[in-house]
């Protein structure tokens, strides 16, 4: 196993893009091989790739038909990309608690904010840690209610045996520089559903006809054709670059070293917390569930110490940092000025509702998530004696 994180076939891949020349009759060729891997790996009938992100939830949703007067149910701690998306799509974000130990949106909460208007759950895999799905979907079909996960930070987690990012309607995933595989940007959709996988490829394509589930390209004889209509409905330009799917094939193809890492690293820091019983509690990981450790999540369960005094202390023996968890989204700026670019005037009354969730409130100030991207494992095993010496000096 590589000690770097890019050593794959990423050149390779790179210079037959760009022996093309980026000719239109090489045109998303790269991004079907990509698509074609990505969806055999997770054992999915359709990847559609996309810029990034947040635009495959926005595509997503939009392709459900979900609009003005939906509300979509989201967790409020995770990154505001999850909400923008619901924003986007003129539709009401409306906020569940999480679970106190497993940092999992809560499913009693989702149950508590279900209303004749909810169309979609987003139930994010936080950290790389997947929520309780089988109770989500179950909540979901008792309520016509679509699922789109959003596995940013979980890539081959497990659940029940199942890879998470197959038992929704669909999944999200990124590829953004922290993730566990990147091509520096971009995202994608993965779907067992013909016909969603059709429309979320025309979304995503700017409503060209030509194109569906198993095509991001329309022929060159049929587009150059004066009577040729183009365009069957809205659109947007999210396709994902060739440049960025070359790259990400390449780290498909290494995906499970990749995430090994990450596991192997994010394990070493684990278990120093755990063992010394100190200031800090993990993440609980239910049995029925695998981790992949995008980060390894820990609250400070004391009120004797501040989280800035053990980050500095951490860094002052030479810890390469850690992060905290962001804001809750309904206390960032642009959520409590509605700041939403217009989106305000489609808002359903439950934006107006009740929206605390004392869980996420309570955690969020507390949490510190320690980097796993340590390719070389000696670096994670130093960082961890780091982490180690932190904890006795507060025993």
């Amino acid at each position: 196993m590589s000690d770097k994180r890019l050593y794959g076939n990423e050149l390779k891949y790179l210079k037959e893009v760009l022996d093309t020349g980026f000719r239109a009759s090489h045109g998303a060729s790269m991004m079907q091989r990509f698509e074609s891997a990505f969806a055999e790996r997770f054992g999915v009938k359709h990847g559609i790739a996309c810029v990034n992100g947040t635009a495959t939830m926005h595509a997503a949703l939009e392709a459900w038909g979900i609009g003005e007067g939906d509300e979509v149910i989201v967790p409020p701690m995770t990154m505001a990309s999850t909400t923008f998306a619901v924003l986007q799509s003129n539709a009401t974000p409306v906020f569940a608690d999480i679970d106190p130990e497993t940092f999992q949106i809560c499913a009693k909460s989702i149950k508590n904010r279900i209303t004749t208007k909810t169309r979609a759950i987003i139930p994010v895999a936080l950290f790389g840690l997947s929520p309780d799905l089988d109770v989500i979907m179950q909540l979901a079909r008792q309520n016509n209610i679509k699922v789109l996960e959003d596995n940013a930070e979980t890539f081959l987690g497990k659940y029940k045996g199942n890879i998470v990012g197959t038992m929704g309607d669909c999944a999200s995933f990124s590829f953004q520089n922290s993730k566990h595989l990147t091509s520096g940007e971009g995202g994608i959709v993965i779907t067992n559903d013909d016909d969603l996988a059709d429309n979320i490829r025309r979304i995503v394509s700017l409503g060209y006809a030509g194109v569906s589930a198993k095509s991001g390209k329309v022929a060159r004889e049929t587009i150059q054709h004066p009577n040729y209509e183009r365009h069957v409905t809205a659109g947007w330009n999210y396709r994902m670059p060739e440049l960025c799917c070359a790259v990400a094939l390449a780290q498909v193809e290494n995906i499970d070293a990749l995430v090994q890492k990450r596991i192997n690293a994010g394990k070493i820091f684990e278990e120093v917390i755990v063992s010394q019983n100190g200031p800090l509690t993990t993440q609980k990981i239910p049995k029925h569930c695998e981790h992949s450790y995008w980060t390894v999540a820990a609250y400070l369960n004391t009120d004797d110490l501040s989280w800035d005094d053990f980050r500095n202390k951490f860094r002052e023996f030479g810890g390469d940092g850690v992060y905290a968890c962001w804001k809750l989204t309904y206390d960032e700026p642009f959520f409590k000025n509605k700041a939403f670019l217009g989106r305000e005037k489609y808002l359903t009354n439950s934006f107006n509702a009740d929206k605390s969730c004392p869980n996420a409130e309570w955690l969020q100030s507390r949490l510190f998530l320690f980097k796993t991207n340590y390719w070389d494992q000696f670096k994670a095993e130093k960082q961890a004696d780091i982490l180690s010496k932190t904890i006795k000096y507060f025993l």
